[in-house]
């Protein structure tokens, strides 16, 4: 396992990081493709041999048992110290006001609601899962500023959103001595790059760890184009990130890396991790795994070396999309 500098800041995490949003008990929330607790187990013990040491997950996730497995779990097989545990906020938690966003109410108990989940004092990366429009951004950003002043997390990291509101909330914190965003947790793949265009740049220029979420475009890059799985079957969300308006691109996208995958002899999961892995401004890729393989295909991309061409065939046949991910 290779490891790495998340952004400008001293923390070492590993350069493959867990989503934990796979597990959860599957009759929680709207993820009915969740593997339960016992079944859960495996993988986080597995990444741990491997030397994954980074998980992120949510207080949304599986109506919040997402994190509570990951917390028992993560007792049983490593030392707090040697983990970095990264959950979101933002999501709406239980019905009514205040059971949602970003407000400084909600904040305050939503931080408190995961550490009880997690079974830990702190977690080392807190992150606001959306941009939250109803409530000002000075608001959020002194509530998450007490958040680290009370030490109930190490550092905060902001998700998909423009940026143009990432790069206001970034100045606002500093005009007011607040607590600095260390890192981007963005939607970035081959089949979805509208992120190099703007986001890219800003976190280059501002030394923020780019940590993307789904890397394999919901395991798109990783079958034939016509193959569903029970994910993609009753997945809505990640329907609505890839409606096939740009079809016949994305399936060029999709073909051109099979044939990089079956000329190297590889698993496709590994090239298109290998593609978002050579890029300068990313620290790690957040990779789900609901089959042993998926963790080892992960780490063996680390050792891909994508040639010039290869990256060229990769990317020639990608097409502008709609902006998708943001709410």
């Amino acid at each position: 396992m290779d490891y790495t500098r998340l952004g400008k800041t001293g923390l070492e995490v590993s350069r493959l990081c867990l989503g934990c949003m796979s597990y959860g008990e599957p009759d929680r929330g709207s993820h009915p493709w969740t593997l339960t607790e016992e079944d859960s187990r495996p993988f986080i013990r597995k990444a741990i041999e491997l030397g994954i040491t980074f998980f992120d997950t949510a207080n949304v996730y599986s109506d919040g048992t997402s994190e509570e497995i990951l917390g028992r779990v993560l007792k049983d097989v490593a030392t707090r110290d040697d983990v970095v545990i990264a959950t979101k906020v933002h999501g709406r938690m239980r019905p009514g006001p205040n059971g949602a966003g970003l407000s400084r109410k909600a904040i305050l108990s939503e931080i408190d609601a995961s550490l009880r989940r997690l079974g830990t004092d702190y977690v080392d990366l807190y992150q606001i899962h959306r941009f939250d429009p109803h409530t000002p951004i000075e608001e959020t950003l002194e509530a998450l500023h007490d958040v680290v002043k009370a030490g109930k997390a190490r550092y905060i990291g902001a998700s998909s959103m423009y940026a143009w509101q990432f790069a206001k909330m970034l100045s606002t914190a500093q005009a007011h001595g607040w607590t600095r965003f260390v890192s981007m947790q963005n939607h970035l793949n081959l089949l979805y790059r509208e992120e190099e265009r703007e986001m890219l740049p800003l976190c280059k220029a501002e030394g923020i760890g780019v940590i993307p979420w789904s890397p394999l475009a919901r395991g798109r890059l990783t079958r034939d184009w016509s193959e569903e799985s029970t994910r993609s079957q009753s997945d809505e969300f990640g329907r609505s990130l890839y409606r096939q308006v740009t079809e016949d691109a994305d399936r060029r996208v999709v073909e051109s890396v099979a044939t990089i995958a079956q000329q190297r002899g590889v698993p496709r999961a590994q090239i298109a991790l290998a593609w978002l892995l050579s890029k300068s401004e990313l620290t790690a890729p957040i990779v789900g795994a609901t089959k042993l393989h998926h963790l080892d295909d992960a780490v063996a991309a680390l050792a891909i070396r994508l040639t010039p061409e290869e990256i060229d065939a990769l990317e020639s046949g990608y097409v502008p999309h709609a902006v998708a991910g943001f709410s």
